[in-house]
């Protein structure tokens, strides 16, 4: 199983980009999906995740009403749409998918990351 993360780039404050998250190897249609990221000396902190069944989007308060996770049908590609970015949304952004624990912690699948830097 494989995620592929990608859109990441360099974008001005203010700006927007949307991120997908490819998966090979397993569908996650039943699965929780979900982003992370880590800006430079920090821990990787929880960004956004989509749950299965009833769907429920969940976000870290810093991102609420500027991010939104969505997932295509087939549970292959999910995205994050970042909109009116800020300087501290800089870092490097995983996906990850089928969580086994705390959804806002634990996943068993990783992406390997693609940087967004926003510019001031």
């Amino acid at each position: 199983v494989q995620l592929q993360a990608s859109g990441g780039g360099l974008v001005q404050a203010g700006g927007s980009l949307r991120l997908s998250c490819a998966a090979s190897g397993r569908t996650f249609s039943s699965s929780t999906m979900a982003w992370f990221r880590q800006a430079p000396g920090k821990e990787r902190e929880f960004v956004a995740a989509s749950t299965w069944g009833v769907s429920s989007t969940f976000y870290a308060d810093s991102v609420k009403g500027r991010f939104a996770i969505s997932r295509d049908n087939a549970g292959s590609t999910w995205y994050l749409q970042m909109n009116t970015l800020k300087s501290e949304d800089t870092g490097v952004y995983y996906c990850a998918g089928h969580s086994n624990g705390d959804i806002r912690r634990d996943y068993i699948y990783w992406g390997q990351g693609t940087q967004v830097t926003v510019s001031s």
